[in-house]
């Protein structure tokens, strides 16, 4: 995909089913993808269906009798609104399961919400500061699903590597997901849409975001990473989360980092430089986080 257009088409070009806008300007090439794709360094194939269905025959699976809801719990009422919007409370936020492919409920059951897609009309367009940012063109409702943050799955190591690699000036898109899976264990996913992305990849960063990040597991073992408008957001406005992952504005985590500044140090990540924010909140954190970073 030629990363200069001149004139307002589809960023997408189809892969979406409502066109994402853009209007005359230069960006770097990417590859447009709605969904993860494996990466170097992953072992999983996120396009594999890994995870069981339910058997509910219902047009919209019920919690009586719906499998996937009696073992994760309902996370969306009757429209496909989130239901628990705190869940991202002192940086940490559990996953939503969806039914899958193997369910033998309806495409429209009240269970499938992140992985019908876009659904709403975003444009991405130049930011008078911040260089490239998305912006809806309708209103949306508090709960409502907005889009992924899609890209490559790729291995710590090779996270490491794109981190150290790159300039001052270039932009860091990685985003690491720590999910706590019992006593000790944590499992790690780390999704970078710089080579092949979606429109998640232009969404700017803000101290007072009104978008925030959950997790969400469909087919596969590998999360979704789908972000939720935290607040009735007006058409026009620029849509923004937290990079830290956080919508209470705590301090940043830091990919790679879950160590002392001793040790960060010794393995070099001290080399990454801080970018300022130009988020304009009241209480902004002055820097943008050395990457992107969730908690589950």
């Amino acid at each position: 995909m030629s990363g200069v257009y001149t004139h307002r088409g589809d960023l997408s070009r189809g892969l979406e089913d409502v066109p994402v806008l853009f209007e005359g300007f230069t960006f770097p090439a990417f590859q447009y993808s709605p969904d993860n794709v494996q990466g170097p360094g992953s072992t999983v194939d996120p396009s594999e269906v890994t995870l069981p269905g339910c058997s509910c025959l219902s047009h919209s699976c019920c919690i009586d009798s719906c499998s996937c809801l009696q073992t994760h719990g309902q996370e969306y009422d009757s429209t496909g609104t989130l239901l628990y919007l705190n869940r991202t409370d002192a940086g940490f936020c559990s996953p939503v399961f969806e039914c899958n492919a193997l369910c033998t409920c309806s495409d429209d059951c009240s269970n499938r919400v992140v992985q019908r897609g876009l659904r709403l009309s975003l444009e991405v367009y130049s930011t008078r500061d911040r260089g490239w940012g998305v912006r809806t063109l309708e209103k949306i409702s508090r709960g409502a699903f907005v889009c992924e943050y899609a890209g490559e799955v790729i291995s710590f190591g090779e996270a490491r590597r794109r981190q150290f690699s790159q300039r001052s000036e270039d932009n860091n898109y990685i985003i690491a997901v720590r999910e706590h899976a019992g006593t000790g264990s944590i499992t790690e996913t780390f999704v970078d849409p710089a080579q092949v992305g979606n429109v998640g990849r232009f969404l700017n960063h803000s101290c007072v975001p009104n978008l925030f990040m959950v997790p969400v597991r469909v087919h596969s073992v590998i999360p979704r990473l789908a972000l939720f408008a935290g607040r009735d957001i007006e058409a026009q406005e620029e849509l923004t989360f937290d990079y830290s992952g956080g919508y209470s504005n705590e301090h940043p985590a830091e990919l790679l980092s879950m160590q002392s500044n001793a040790a960060a140090q010794a393995s070099g990540t001290d080399r990454l430089q801080r970018k300022a924010c130009r988020c304009g909140s009241n209480n902004c954190m002055q820097f943008l986080p050395l990457d992107l970073s969730i908690l589950s």
